[in-house]
């Protein structure tokens, strides 16, 4: 136990310091001095909301996610667009994003405490992170300081992972953005919250699909009966951060192309296996790669700025 513990000590100390390494200029007390009551802030207001609605839960991950993957964690997909642009939040990839509203109240909130201080992408990032904890997720902290970036254009958001991805093109996709093929089944396993539309898994039922159970591929086709907006839950437990959506995998479950590959694919089969067996690993590993994530390209000092509205650039 002692052993155990001490290496945890280890552990917790080696990320802190490779997270001061990667992100100069960002710190895990941030905010300590210039806005002493931002996370609680943050946590409050995502904390109401859920209690309200469960299932925003799946949206603030899900948005921050596609936050990071384009230009970075600088809050770009909150941008609204204008007549001079189409902006991120207006691409079809994007066009299902919930929680804006969350942020929008957070925002205010600390606009009132500390005006100008905190900007919309550690908001975003922040949210994700409690937002995960609420649901019944690990506990994991990350560095603040990001700036807001001042583009958000709907071409960049080709750069996110299509519904119909096979592993293969996961594993290059995220390795892009320097993930590895375990850190990018670790970090689909967010999964285990939210939906999948019907738009984006008919293409699965036109024909018969070997990786498809195929009772569950009639529970789809009863959801699809409903339209394209009709709503299916990614795992049993849609509200709950757990590892059931590994185990969905394993009995050939999986609602997108892109989730039930990750079993079929020999390249990360092992991976999800020992998610679905390992409910700890998958947390451990989870709050790793969400901790990585969130220093994307992060936009530090004069690269960025803190919006006055997080719709607008200043």
């Amino acid at each position: 136990m002692v052993i155990r513990k001490f290496f945890g000590v280890i552990l917790v100390i080696e990320l802190i310091v490779n997270v001061f390494r990667v992100a100069d200029g960002l710190s895990m007390q941030y905010y300590l001095i210039s806005c002493p009551f931002a996370e609680q802030i943050v946590r409050n207001t995502v904390t109401r909301a859920l209690q309200a609605d469960p299932t925003l839960a799946a949206g603030l991950v899900r948005m921050h996610f596609h936050d990071c993957f384009i230009e970075g964690c600088d809050g770009s997909v909150l941008i609204d667009s204008t007549k001079q642009n189409t902006a991120e939040k207006d691409s079809p990839a994007n066009l299902s994003l919930r929680g804006y509203e969350v942020i929008d109240k957070a925002k205010e909130e600390l606009e009132k405490q500390c005006p100008g201080v905190v900007s919309c992408a550690d908001i975003l990032a922040m949210a994700a992170r409690d937002a995960v904890f609420w649901a019944g997720g690990p506990v994991y902290d990350i560095p603040k300081g990001r700036k807001d970036g001042k583009r958000s254009k709907i071409e960049d958001t080709i750069n996110l992972p299509a519904p119909f991805f096979n592993a293969s093109q996961l594993i290059n996709m995220f390795g892009q953005h320097g993930f590895s093929a375990q850190e990018m089944v670790a970090l689909s396993g967010a999964h285990t919250l939210g939906v999948a539309r019907c738009s984006s898994f008919k293409s699965r039922l036109s024909s018969v699909d070997p990786n498809l159970d195929s009772d569950f591929a009639k529970t789809l086709s009863k959801t699809c009966s409903a339209g394209d907006n009709a709503e299916q839950p990614f795992d049993a437990t849609r509200n709950n951060f757990d590892n059931l959506y590994f185990n969905a995998l394993q009995g050939k479950n999986g609602v997108l192309t892109s989730d039930q590959t990750l079993y079929a694919s020999p390249q990360t089969n092992r991976i999800v296996n020992g998610y679905a067996f390992n409910q700890a690993m998958f947390f451990f590993d989870f709050q790793r790669a969400m901790l990585k994530m969130s220093l994307l390209d992060v936009k530090e000092r004069s690269k960025g700025e803190v919006r006055q509205n997080c719709h607008k650039i200043n």
